[in-house]
């Protein structure tokens, strides 16, 4: 947060000229070459959700990769997309210090920022300057319900989120029976944990559930005991956690530790809950896990060869690498389209994708007030050390587990 405009200036032309001729592969020749199209890569690559961040960075570095060795941007004359990369440090302060650096340094638009409260914050600011931000992640509907002309969510919200989870878990409990009636909602503090328990707590009674109790923690934590005491005392039929990896991960061990089963842990948006980092690490907390998150089309070969390449990388094939990955090609999409780096120009060009050219379970892009309306969810659970998806039947891998054996 205190990183001076000198530091920002020459890290950034470090990065761009390394990124230049290394990552990007292009040879940096005066005359050679058109003019480069400079976006900001900007994430929380430090700090508490440093690991979410760090995977986000890859996923669009990847995309670049991909997009410049296509041909750049066709309409431009193969200009090559160059990354300036940016640290939020978990904070939305410093998300913010970034974005003012982002605009002196002249990008043309910015992919980020992971959390839902950084977005909120980087989405304001680079509204100041007309600059296209692209958001990667973050869930709260706030971030594209203000009005903001250069905001653009490619993913869905948690408002639809929420409503797909608890419509597919009432399927799920009725045609078992209805044998849970009861819940208890762990989540962290921050805008994305609590906007999620807010929409939980209040879909839930609709469906006949009882929300027993809802618990809110701080980020970090790193003792789970008192909470998971908690949770024997109230002895809910349903665990929903909705929290980022570090704790989601933590909070499931603990009750493995405590031998607390209920009948399903589901989650929303659970850090943790569809990553292949956490069922490689503790098979046995996350064997039968339901999550209903951000995932990608498994019947789409595309997907299958870039998870081998992130594999091949000593890296895990998570939410935040393909779903930047797909953010990063869609502001190229819009670039190509617009046949200009123009700040304004871009976000026409966003304002009317119906950019399809993906391996996400969407239709073509549709935005309205910067939300793609077209995107939706999947439902996986965890079978035999593996991620499957369980619902919708249009992308089912597996037939779901409810509810899970003690």
């Amino acid at each position: 947060m205190t990183t001076t405009r000198r530091t920002f200036v020459t890290q950034t032309s470090t990065l761009a000229t390394a990124t230049a001729a290394s990552t990007l592969g292009f040879p940096l020749i005066a005359g050679a070459q058109p003019k480069s199209v400079k976006i900001g890569v900007l994430h929380p690559v430090t700090g508490a959700l440093a690991y979410s961040g760090q995977q986000c960075r890859e996923g669009a570095l990847l995309a670049i990769e991909d997009i410049n060795k296509a041909g750049g941007v066709k309409s431009l004359g193969g200009a090559k997309i160059e990354a300036l990369l940016g640290d939020a440090q978990s904070t939305p302060q410093a998300g913010v210090a970034e974005i003012e650096r982002m605009n002196e340094a002249g990008v043309s638009a910015v992919v980020g920022a992971f959390a839902s409260a950084i977005c909120l914050a980087t989405t304001q600011a680079a509204a100041k300057y007309g600059l296209p931000h692209v958001v990667d992640i973050g869930v709260a509907d706030q971030i594209v319900e203000r009005g903001l002309k250069n905001t653009f969510r490619f993913g869905p919200g948690y408002k639809k989120c929420a409503e797909v989870a608890v419509a597919n878990l009432h399927v799920l409990n009725t045609a078992a029976g209805k044998p849970a009636r009861t819940v208890m909602i762990i989540h962290e503090e921050s805008l994305f944990g609590t906007g999620t328990a807010n929409l939980l707590a209040r879909e839930l009674p609709g469906y006949g559930y009882e929300v027993k109790e809802i618990i809110k923690h701080a980020n970090p934590t790193r003792d789970f005991n008192n909470i998971v005491l908690r949770m024997k005392a109230v002895n809910p039929d349903i665990v929903i956690p909705a929290n980022y990896y570090n704790e989601y991960a933590l909070l499931v061990r603990t009750m493995q530790q405590q031998k607390v089963t209920p009948k399903a842990i589901y989650s929303v948006l659970g850090g943790a809950a569809s990553s292949y980092k956490f069922v490689k690490e503790f098979p046995d907390a996350a064997n039968g896990i339901i999550d209903c998150n951000h995932w990608y089309n498994p019947k789409d070969k595309r997907s299958a060869e870039l998870k081998k390449r992130v594999e091949a990388k000593g890296l895990f094939f998570s939410y935040e690498i393909f779903n930047t990955y797909t953010a990063m090609r869609l502001l190229a999409d819009a670039i190509e389209r617009a046949k200009s780096t123009d700040r304004a120009a871009i976000i026409n060009a966003l304002e009317k994708s119906t950019f399809a050219d993906h391996f996400m379970p969407y239709g073509p892009t549709k935005f309205v007030n910067g939300q793609n309306m077209g995107a939706q969810p999947l439902m996986t659970q965890v079978l035999k050390n593996d991620i499957k998806v369980i619902i919708p039947r249009d992308y089912r891998e597996a037939d779901p587990l409810f509810p899970l054996k003690a």
